[in-house]
């Protein structure tokens, strides 16, 4: 389930916030030690906190801990993330520089996906032959 989907289960119209770091690790599979990383590297926007010192997350951190986690699963390097989340405080001046970054992001995500579906092709080819082979029916 996507940290969105995840934080929409209470009442509609409702927030959840503030999320403390094991909360948030827990909801999004990612642990303390990363949050804190992701903090400390500029990836995660400034994050609050209470009077103690602990660090209170809110449903827009959690929102964007899952759109961090879109951009990993594309393969984007963290430097690349890191720039995005610069541009993002850096204000509306920097979108075509965003949409940039973005769409280079996409063009090697599509070539990801031909790689790897060229792959499960090779692997099906092998899967039917083993299937055969062993006097089973192919697949």
């Amino acid at each position: 389930m996507s940290v969105t989907a995840s934080t929409t289960t209470s009442a509609p119209g409702t927030n959840r916030a503030p999320y403390t770091i094991s909360e948030v690790a827990a909801l999004t599979g990612l642990s303390a030690h990363t949050l804190r990383w992701y903090e400390r590297i500029g990836l995660m926007p400034h994050v609050d906190r209470s009077h103690t010192g602990q660090r209170r997350f809110t449903d827009r951190d959690l929102s964007w801990l899952d759109f961090v986690g879109k951009l990993r699963l594309t393969g984007m390097p963290v430097a690349d993330m890191v720039r995005y989340a610069e541009l993002v405080r850096e204000g509306d001046h920097t979108r075509d520089e965003r949409r940039e970054l973005l769409e280079a992001t996409r063009r090697d995500a599509l070539i990801r996906i031909t790689e790897l579906q060229d792959a499960l092709a090779v692997l099906d080819v092998k899967i039917n032959h083993y299937g055969t082979a062993c006097g089973g029916t192919p697949s």
